[in-house]
């Protein structure tokens, strides 16, 4: 474990005054916006760069942007543990989302380094260049490329400023031929594990500090129109009406109640719109999305199964058409089970409980799964577990209890 000379405390405030330091590089000032290959995003990798050159690490970065940094094992070109997590960021988003997945192992790096400890094996942290997918609409870009399974079609995506993906890597340097030559050989990586906050309120409410992921969940997206008849408020009689935003609040509310007591499984209307609306029109148009995730396949598309029936008898009764679109599908991710039961015993050799939780939300886990086992560290966030958001918060203590658990994994690790 860690020296005496350097405790978990230390570690936990490196952390949290570092995500200070890379909340500073944004493209708005006075929040954190910092979107893929903007000038902001490439400070941010410069300073990650820097603080993993202080940490004994060779750096490197890849074609898609990403930051790698290799901390060698006791010998040369051994196989290596990844670990790791992304640097962009939502509009507006959190200090913690993503970058504590770095900084967390970094600094238990910079103490390693410092003792001279080495493993039998190599630790790389790649701090993922894009996930979220705000710039092209593109997610998991960067976790994507490391795990050789790009999409090179959203190359032509394009960002508000008509700039495509393909324009903007190449006059970064980032040449899209070489995108291949980012993914990692399945056969010199003994697994990955990410940390990351919870962005949920499960560990919070419980009151424990960390918690074992199980699986991220499958999601299926739907958008969603709505055609009726438009008709005036006053003069159209209630049983004749072609009603398309009730016809569609139907159905939201068939989603909340379908959704309802069923472990892990979720659904969410987010975005539910009522094109040229007016108070005194019966709508004849609404547009609405469907996200229904669950932590088991099976059950999640038993969900989307009953939804669309539902859809179809919504139709039927009240005489208005549907038309969905799917605009996502990805199966759930399960964590390797003996990846789990070392990070639970980690967690008890921190004097801790253990808690096993699904995550809801997608992490760069998903995409690193099609080469090798991967496992999650989740960590307790406050303001009830927002995320995605300035409120979002993390407490040093919490910071410092995950250091001490990431780094009894590590030093315990067994391939």
């Amino acid at each position: 474990m860690l020296s005496k000379m350097y405790s978990y405390a230390d570690c936990g405030a490196q952390i949290m005054a570092r995500a200070d330091v890379l909340a500073q590089h944004t493209e708005v000032p006075g929040m954190l916006t910092r979107t893929y290959l903007t000038p902001a995003h490439h400070a941010a990798a410069a300073q990650l760069a820097e603080w993993m050159c202080a940490a004994g690490m060779h750096v490197r970065r890849d074609m898609a942007g990403n930051v790698i940094g290799r901390y060698e094992g006791a010998n040369a070109n051994a196989a290596a543990l990844l670990t790791g997590s992304h640097f962009d960021t939502v509009r507006n988003g959190g200090k913690y989302d993503g970058n504590l997945g770095i900084l967390l192992p970094l600094a238990c790096i910079h103490q390693w380094h410092a003792e001279g400890k080495r493993f039998p094996f190599a630790i790389e942290v790649i701090a993922f260049a894009e996930e979220e997918g705000v710039r092209f609409k593109a997610t998991l870009l960067g976790s994507r490329a490391a795990a050789g399974n790009f999409d090179m079609s959203v190359l032509d995506n394009q960002d508000e400023h008509g700039l495509s993906m393909r324009e903007v890597m190449s006059a970064c340097g980032f040449h899209p031929a070489g995108l291949a030559k980012a993914a990692y050989d399945a056969a010199s990586v003994l697994a990955f594990v990410e940390v990351h906050i919870e962005q949920g309120p499960v560990l919070l409410n419980e009151n424990l500090a960390l918690g074992v992921v199980t699986a991220i969940s499958g999601a299926s997206r739907y958008m969603v129109e709505v055609e009726g008849l438009a008709g005036h408020a006053g003069t159209s009689p209630m049983s004749m009406r072609h009603d398309a935003a009730m016809a569609a609040a139907e159905l939201g509310l068939y989603i909340e109640q379908r959704c309802q007591g069923v472990p892990s499984l979720v659904g969410t209307v987010g975005i539910f719109n009522v094109p040229n609306g007016a108070a005194n029109v019966v709508p004849g148009k609404a547009v609405f999305s469907i996200d229904i995730r669950a932590e088991e396949d099976a059950v999640r598309l038993q969900a989307v199964a009953d939804v669309l029936a539902e859809i179809d008898m919504i139709a039927a009764r009240r005489q208005v058409l549907f038309q969905t679109r799917k605009t996502h599908e990805a199966n759930s991710v399960p964590c390797a089970p003996r990846l789990q039961q070392q990070l639970a015993a980690a967690i008890r050799h921190c004097h801790l409980p253990v808690r096993h939780l699904p995550s809801g939300a997608g992490h760069d886990a998903m995409a690193m799964a099609a080469i090798t086992e991967v496992a999650m560290l989740f960590v307790r966030c406050g303001n009830g577990g927002i995320s995605h958001h300035p409120d979002e918060i993390m407490s040093t203590e919490d910071a410092a209890l995950a250091a001490q658990a990431f780094a009894c994994f590590v030093e315990n690790f067994q391939k």
